[in-house]
């Protein structure tokens, strides 16, 4: 008997009448692609997990469905059917409205069975990239200040954007105009020194 959750069945239950055969035939696929798979219910989406791990999802909406895999980044996708980087919508299907318009079920059993394959072989969803934070502006009176003192100047110049930010987000977080000078004035000391801000914790 396959392991299913009864989160999943009220929710084709309560989908709309296209997409209630859309749903039970992509989790019927799932289950024969992988008898050991899991159901449970994620960001209010069905899920499908195989030895903890998450396999793919389905979902969905007002006029289409969605169905995607967790590693498809990862797939060799040698049907080039799956969308990993440009699509219409959420899955790596785009908008589906009816069965039709998914890749045939001996191209999905693949699909899936190649997805249980990733997880079996330990295989992680790439971790997302933090875009790097905006280079501040330096404040006029730093500029100023490196003017007078060269060695302060390229000390910071050749700093990375991170240790440039640190001085210059505690000057002009400073909240009078003596705690701003007294700051001005020890980071030209530190620059002249080669120090970056955090200087005295770093090992």
């Amino acid at each position: 008997m396959p392991s299913t959750d009864a989160r999943i069945d009220a929710y084709i239950a309560k989908s709309a009448g296209f997409a209630q055969p859309i749903l039970a035939h992509l989790r019927q696929l799932v289950h024969k692609a992988c008898p050991e798979v899991t159901e449970t219910v994620k960001w209010s989406m069905p899920f499908f997990e195989y030895n903890g791990s998450p396999l793919c999802n389905m979902a969905a909406f007002k006029q289409h469905c969605s169905f995607g895999f967790w590693n498809a980044s990862q797939m060799k996708d040698a049907n080039s059917k799956l969308q990993v980087k440009e699509r219409g919508a959420m899955g790596n299907f785009d908008r589906i409205t009816s069965v039709k318009d998914l890749p045939s079920d001996k191209m999905m059993l693949a699909y899936i069975k190649e997805a249980v394959t990733l997880i079996e072989k330990g295989v992680k969803k790439p971790a997302a990239k933090k875009a790097p934070k905006p280079e501040l502006p330096v404040p006029p009176e730093l500029t100023a200040a490196l003017k007078k003192n060269k060695k302060a100047q390229a000390t910071f110049e050749a700093f990375s954007p991170s240790h440039r930010r640190e001085y210059i987000e505690w000057i002009t977080e400073a909240k009078t105009d003596a705690t701003r000078d007294k700051r001005l004035a020890t980071t030209v000391e530190w620059l002249t020194e080669g120090k970056s801000r955090m200087w005295k914790y770093e090992k």
